[in-house]
């Protein structure tokens, strides 16, 4: 069996490293599979969005973003097989709508506590996971906000493109940060993705209720209410 793992090419054998980490993680990334350049790049940007989430999080929103963090917490430790991989809710498009850039601290402070308590992804990886999770989070807030006090038809589909979208461009960036590493990633990349299909369907329905929830009890929640 040694003989046997010695012949394999290292490419291939990097390919069933990353696909099992893939796997195992869902969407996040753990140590030794990206390079040295994609983590760089990853942590820098992920350091200039925290910067400007921190410097948009004013003291009155703490407290929410705390509570939106920790459901990001819990949402992303409940995994579910799908075929090759796993899925599992994310709900970074919700933390986005209701956070804007401030989703850059709240799911890093996340992110941290899940690869210290749980191994789930990397300290190295941390800046990249960031990436993958808040700026779609940060996009799709800028994209649907503005529709959010409409119609509540037009409303709620807002709100359902942003949790569908979110989740699209987290694996669609994930892809990327894997096949930068690597071409021979791209079929794990495309797996992923394929993957979290159904994830993206049920992120955009659990959005879309719980905005049309938050206009019924607290509307002042919502990005823009104040101008209502």
């Amino acid at each position: 069996m040694f003989f046997v793992v010695r012949k394999i090419h290292p490419k291939l054998l990097k390919l069933s490293v990353a696909f099992e980490v893939t796997r195992k993680v869902g969407m996040h990334i753990s140590e030794g599979v990206l390079s040295g350049p994609v983590l760089i790049s990853g942590g820098a940007l992920a350091a200039a969005g925290t910067a400007i989430g921190l410097k948009k999080l004013d003291y009155d929103r703490i407290a929410k973003a705390g509570i939106l963090s920790a459901a990001f917490f819990v949402a992303s430790l409940v995994h579910v097989p799908i075929g090759p991989s796993n899925a599992h809710l994310i709900l970074n498009g919700l933390v986005g709508l209701l956070l804007g850039w401030a989703a850059f601290p709240a799911i890093l402070v996340a992110l941290v506590l899940q690869a210290m308590l749980f191994q789930y992804g990397g300290i190295t990886a941390l800046g990249v996971n960031t990436i993958i999770m808040a700026l779609p989070a940060v996009l799709c807030y800028a994209i649907c906000s503005p529709f959010l006090h409409k119609k509540p038809a037009l409303a709620f589909s807002a709100a359902f493109a942003c949790g569908f979208l979110s989740v699209a461009l987290s694996a669609l960036i994930l892809g990327l940060a894997l096949v930068f590493t690597e071409e021979n990633f791209f079929e794990v990349s495309a797996i992923v993705i394929g993957a979290h299909i159904p994830v993206m369907i049920i992120e955009g329905l659990v959005t879309a209720l719980c905005v049309a929830f938050l206009k019924k009890v607290q509307p002042t929640m919502l990005p823009g209410a104040s101008s209502q």
